[in-house]
């Protein structure tokens, strides 16, 4: 039985979008099938694949908000081609998340324009608190974002754990299919 080495790195600091990557004793052609034909033998997740790369998906019956995507890209090693290496990323669903870029940034921009419209009052001895509370409020927006971004990643986690069984049960079922 061939053997799936998982090596995931831990450190302090916070992930919102966990990754990983592991080596597979297969060619990485026969794993994009695999996915590709294991994608539709069943109905529990949407499969698509694009080049190398393989995209797990929560149905959109049993889709929240915070519902999280798993994407594998599967490459063939430079020294041995019959070995692939998966990378895996769990994030939300990519319009969730460039909406939710695009909120951290906006308050990036309010919290460094209003951060000098109220220097420059202050050094004109003019009224600032306005500007002042303005820049405050999106310091508590950003730790709004954050937090509600940790929440969704909890709301998520149920189906992120579905996600990696159908892909560990996947490259599993290719060592089955392998002896037989």
């Amino acid at each position: 039985m061939k053997t799936i080495k998982l090596t995931m790195e831990l450190s302090n600091e916070v992930i919102l979008r966990p990754r990983f990557k592991f080596n597979v004793d297969r060619k990485h052609e026969s794993l994009l099938s695999l996915f590709e034909s294991e994608g539709k033998k069943q109905s529990d997740f949407i499969v698509t694949r694009v080049d190398d790369h393989v995209f797990i998906k929560i149905p959109k019956a049993k889709q929240h908000f915070w519902s999280p995507q798993l994407h594998l890209e599967i490459n063939e090693d430079y020294d041995d081609k019959n070995i692939s290496t998966i990378y895996g990323l769990f994030g939300p669903n990519p319009t969730v998340w460039t909406m939710f870029m695009f909120l951290h940034f906006v308050v990036a921009g309010f919290f460094i324009g209003f951060a000098i419209w109220t220097y420059v009052n202050w050094s004109l001895d003019e009224s600032y608190a306005i500007q002042l509370f303005v820049t405050f409020l999106m310091v508590v927006l950003w730790f709004a974002l954050y937090f509600s971004g940790r929440l969704g990643k909890s709301a998520g986690n149920d189906q992120m754990h579905e996600l990696h069984h159908f892909m560990r049960d996947t490259l599993r079922s290719q060592d089955i299919h392998a002896m037989n």
